[in-house]
């Protein structure tokens, strides 16, 4: 319990609130500063270990994209779309303005 006192002090977690612009109350500081510490002490646990020969990863699963393949196939016919549609003018979807005139 010492030595995660040694590692941030109170005085650490106000001068980091102040530069974030947190306000905290005292005891706040008291609850961040021992968090800290924990948080601290699992980040030097982690650095202490054996990690030659481990190659670094962003994910700890491999990531693989499955495509497709890219086939021209028969799109959708114009005029079942339009019918379907609530408003349609000249061939295209009819919409309500968004600048301009209201609805």
């Amino acid at each position: 319990m010492s030595d995660r006192r040694e590692r941030i002090t109170r005085a650490e977690v106000e001068h980091v609130a102040r530069l974030a612009r947190l306000a905290l109350t005292p005891d706040e500081v008291d609850a961040l500063t021992a968090e800290l510490a924990t948080i601290l002490d699992h980040a030097a646990s982690v650095s202490a270990l054996d990690t030659d020969g481990v190659p670094p990863t962003a994910h700890p699963l491999p990531l693989v994209n499955v495509f497709r393949p890219d086939e021209p196939r028969p799109g959708l016919d114009r005029a079942e779309v339009l019918a379907a549609a609530p408003a349609a003018e000249d061939g295209r979807f009819r919409v309500p303005r968004v600048l301009g005139e209201a609805p």
